[in-house]
């Protein structure tokens, strides 16, 4: 069973503007943290990385890699995920720091590419938090 990781997305407040952030950086997509995961073995094994915007979970990337760069004061982890986004169904996420762990237990279903045509995010979130969808 993987184990996914959740992190905050800073600087973009919705998937379009998270593309557009990386069109305009010619290298892979790579998510730079301080801290390595312990459980790298788990998260290699199928994981993703979710990504919260607006305190909602709106879409996840595989993840491809982990790698500590640096030594002693100065590492840091680089997870390289694959640029393929997937939209998940919004699921409302408290603010947190640096990124945390996610059972597969808990991770929203993912959208359909029809799902995610048909409704803009902002109702989607609403609709959440209202509990009719």
């Amino acid at each position: 069973m993987p184990l996914h990781i959740i992190k905050l997305v800073v600087g973009c407040d919705n998937i379009d503007e998270l593309v557009a952030w990386h069109a305009e950086a010619d290298r892979p997509w790579i998510m730079h943290t301080r801290m390595t995961p312990k459980r790298v073995d788990e998260v290699l094994d199928g994981g993703s990385l979710y990504r919260v915007m607006k305190g909602q979970i709106l879409c996840r990337q595989t993840i491809l890699r982990i790698d500590t760069v640096g030594e002693g004061q100065a590492s840091r982890c680089e997870v390289t995920v694959d640029p393929t986004i997937v939209r998940v169904a919004p699921t409302p996420r408290r603010p947190f720091q640096g990124w945390r762990y996610l059972k597969h237990e808990d991770v929203p279903p993912d959208l359909t590419e029809a799902e995610a045509a048909e409704m803009p995010a902002d109702l989607a979130r609403q609709l959440r938090e209202l509990g009719a969808w």
